[in-house]
């Protein structure tokens, strides 16, 4: 039969007598200050300290548009939080906004499209590049087919009744006439949508 070693609890209890805060202030040592402190509390570094990027975004997830600042190491976000200079959310986000930053680096994050060839019973997983030159190519393609450049009495209408665009209430007031400008003005869509209820 082996006798347990002591050492290392008696060193697990010694650190954790010297680290807690209470012997420290009772023997006199700055309640804010050094008697604050732990082993680990004065090793810990704030994440953003390692950025060597900061950009600005908007949260998606209403249309509020709060702003955000996103911290990015290399090519990787470290740290997301609301920007204090926004008139908007003066540096507060929501809790769906404070997770912002769980959603893009989560692991589980689809970043690929399911397609479903005309005619096949079998869906495959595409790339996001090949799904956004696929609808590129579609939209212009229908609406080449379909323009209308005049009525038959010789009214100038420059519309497509083949596309519609239904927008969504993530986006911003900014996005919302760039979309309205680029459907209807640059692509004659007639039937442009918004589901906001803003």
């Amino acid at each position: 039969m082996s006798i347990p070693k002591t050492a290392p609890l008696q060193e697990k209890l010694a650190g954790m007598l010297r680290d807690w805060s209470i012997p420290k202030q009772l023997s006199g040592e700055d309640v804010f200050g050094s008697a604050a402190e732990s082993e680990g509390s004065r090793n810990l570094r704030p994440r953003l300290e390692e950025a060597d990027k900061i950009g600005t975004s908007i949260c998606p997830y209403c249309a509020v548009g709060c702003a955000q600042l996103v911290y990015a190491k290399g090519n990787d976000i470290i740290h997301i939080e609301g920007d204090p200079r926004s008139p908007i959310n003066q540096g507060t986000l929501c809790p769906k906004g404070a997770a912002t930053f769980g959603w893009a680096n989560n692991p589980n994050r689809i970043t690929t499209v399911k397609y479903r060839a005309p005619y096949s019973t079998q869906w495959e997983e595409k790339p996001l590049d090949w799904a956004m030159e696929r609808i590129a190519h579609l939209v212009k393609r229908t609406r080449d087919e379909t323009f209308v450049p005049k009525l038959p009495d010789g009214t100038i209408v420059n519309n497509t009744l083949a596309i519609a665009e239904l927008g969504g209430a993530t986006l911003d007031n900014e996005e919302n006439y760039l979309i309205k400008k680029l459907c209807a003005g640059g692509l004659g869509m007639v039937w442009v949508e918004n589901q906001a209820r803003v």
